[in-house]
């Protein structure tokens, strides 16, 4: 194999650049990096980027609510009237019910994720090379490609779709759609709990995977660029312009399906 510029070779290279910086705890006390199967190990630089990022969107989007004129807006006053009206556009045209959380929460999504897919359009070694100067030794910055963290985004959004459904329909309404569904008859409650209960699972595990999926292929794909070294940049840029457009498609499909799911949580029909 060959050898990076930091004396690692290509596999080495690519291992470490998708390993994250883990914590655990083990009978011998806390422990980084030494977690393989540890099933309550959590991945410390997936959390506190996300964390930043969140934290960044509620600063910038409140600083600008506090400073906006009904004059002419600034640039920046502007780039985000235009963010808030796009969502909620597709909120109105794609959520039928009565819920003043969902236009918040799509927004919410939409820009988190965005912020968090971003991440990936920075060079893959220099974050990772400022971390290791401080004695960091892994960092994954780019959350969305960490499963455990677009399966909790999915999670959450899969809760909301149980409150809501057993909110508006009812106990009563929601095990009646889960047992008398596609065939409205007793006889047929195992198959219709079978296929309504997958339909229903399926949901938030086809969020998660989408977004984990498309993110991890692309991080792949900037890794194998980064190994050309200084014959990276001819394929790095038009990657990089390609990707600007996935990055804003996979946010806009997770804030979609996320409208989509609480519609059809809210029909009591």
């Amino acid at each position: 194999m060959s050898e990076t510029g930091q004396g690692l070779t290509s596999a080495e290279y690519i291992k470490h650049h998708l390993q994250n910086l883990q914590v655990c705890s083990t009978d011998d006390g806390i422990v980084w990096n030494q977690c393989k199967g540890n099933f309550m190990a959590l991945n410390v630089d997936s959390l506190a980027v996300s964390v930043l990022l969140g934290g960044l969107f509620i600063w910038l989007f409140r600083s600008v609510a506090k400073k906006a004129t009904t004059g002419v807006p600034g640039k920046l006053q502007c780039f985000v009237e235009m963010i808030i009206e796009f969502v909620d556009e597709n909120v109105k045209d794609t959520f039928h019910g009565k819920n003043k959380l969902i236009a918040p929460l799509a927004l919410t999504i939409f820009v988190w994720v965005f912020l968090m897919n971003l991440m990936d359009l920075i060079p893959v070694d220099w974050l990772p090379t400022l971390g290791a100067l401080v004695g960091i030794p892994y960092l994954k910055v780019v959350p969305t490609t960490d499963m455990n963290i677009t399966f909790a985004m999915a999670l959450s959004v899969f809760v909301l779709i149980i409150y809501y459904s057993i909110k508006i329909k009812g106990v009563k309404g929601f095990t009646k759609e889960l047992t008398m569904n596609p065939f409205n008859h007793w006889t047929m409650i195992p198959f219709n709990l079978l296929l309504e209960g997958v339909a229903l699972i399926a949901k938030p595990i086809s969020l998660s995977l989408r977004l984990f999926g498309n993110m991890y292929a692309g991080e792949l794909l900037f890794i194998l660029i980064a190994l050309l070294g200084v014959y990276q940049l001819p394929l790095y840029l038009p990657w990089a312009i390609f990707h600007i457009l996935v990055i804003t498609l996979q946010a806009f499909i997770f804030m979609m399906l996320t409208i989509v799911y609480l519609s059809l949580a809210h029909e009591d029909h």
